[in-house]
């Protein structure tokens, strides 16, 4: 399928100008898929291959860079609050929602790893206009493996408005550890759009509290979800996904993990692999883009008998379990570190594949 390919500027209620852009199919499309990407990441190039990839599929495929990140205006990858990613994109995103030619078609978010923290806040801030939200290795949780000592975090609070620009928080080189396939990652360790410096202060410490707030409110996502994570993720620990899977009130949610594969599942892995993702992430959109979107926004907020499916691919095994949405909750080890335990081991079927 022929694909359009558009660049916009926009300016967000700050005054500063944002880079937009758009993938298209030729067709009217199936529905709406708005790209919410990593930290220091951005969309025109290192995201290309989503937004291509879904407008073949017969979507309508759009992104922006965050302030201070790509090509957009604003200090190189520094978040005075993160809020302000979440409204910028919401309000983009709403703006071309709004526009004739897309009032019927239904509205998915797509984020990966940092990106998903902001699709599931631009969510939270309204429940009832989004239809479905694909998560790659989200955001959403800091994991217990490297959550910082809270006398870490106040010294730091104390010096944040003071020095917030500087680049001072050490970290690991997260290309080298992401992206699986050599290839790639040097290709994307090239794109002079990423941000590949120390994170700033401010924007380190505005990260771990949207994670914390994020993880204390997992319980009031409602949102049909897909959540997608390697099992060999060294940035997002897969726990993360899971905590997410085991408190969302959401209806409608999958979960899928991917035995070896990195935290780059859709850029970083070899071709197959990310072939494969994406053939699930577009089996996902198109089970729920059909109509015009209004009875499965009533439908995602009944909380009645509809089935939550859960999805894993373990040692050549395709296993998927199903249970009802008023299953509890469990609480472990005195935090919600969930994933699937006891009862939830087992599966309804399994398949060879």
């Amino acid at each position: 399928m022929e694909v359009e390919y558009y660049e916009e500027y926009v300016r967000n209620s700050r005054g500063v100008k944002l880079f937009t852009c758009r993938w298209l199919p030729v067709s009217s499309p199936k529905a709406l898929v708005f790209l919410c990407h990593g930290y220091g990441m951005e969309c025109s190039d290192f995201m290309k291959g989503c937004g291509t990839r879904l407008a073949n599929y017969g979507y309508a495929v759009v992104g922006i860079d965050y302030e201070g990140h790509g090509r957009s205006m604003g200090a190189r990858c520094y978040i005075k609050k993160f809020e302000n990613i979440v409204n910028d994109c919401s309000d983009f995103f709403k703006s071309i929602c709004g526009k004739e030619e897309y009032k019927d078609k239904r509205r998915f978010l797509y984020g990966e790893s940092m990106g998903g923290a902001v699709a599931l806040l631009i969510h939270k801030s309204d429940p009832d206009y989004w239809h479905g939200a694909v998560l790659v290795a989200p955001m959403c949780k800091i994991s217990e493996k490297v959550k910082p000592h809270p006398v870490v975090i106040s010294m730091l609070t104390t010096v944040e408005d003071i020095i917030p620009k500087w680049k001072i928080v050490p970290t690991k080189d997260v290309i080298e550890v992401s992206f699986k396939d050599p290839v790639k990652r040097e290709e994307i360790r090239s794109n002079r759009l990423i941000y590949q410096d120390k994170p700033r202060l401010k924007t380190a410490l505005e990260m771990l509290r949207t994670s914390m707030n994020l993880e204390d409110s997992l319980s009031q996502v409602t949102i049909p979800f897909f959540v997608l994570h390697g099992e060999a993720d060294t940035v997002t620990d897969p726990d993360v996904s899971r905590a997410l899977y085991e408190l969302a009130s959401s209806v409608d949610k999958t979960m899928k993990l991917y035995p070896g594969m990195w935290h780059g599942l859709t850029s970083g892995e070899p071709d197959n692999n990310i072939e494969a993702v994406f053939k699930d992430i577009t089996l996902w959109l198109d089970k729920r883009s059909e109509g015009d979107g209004t009875e499965l926004l009533a439908e995602n907020y009944k909380h009645n008998s509809s089935p939550v499916v859960t999805e894993k691919v373990t040692d050549g095994k395709w296993s998927r379990n199903i249970t009802g949405q008023k299953q509890q909750k469990k609480r472990l080890g005195g935090r919600y570190l969930c994933g699937w335990k006891g009862s939830q081991m087992h599966h309804n079927f399994e398949m060879q594949t």
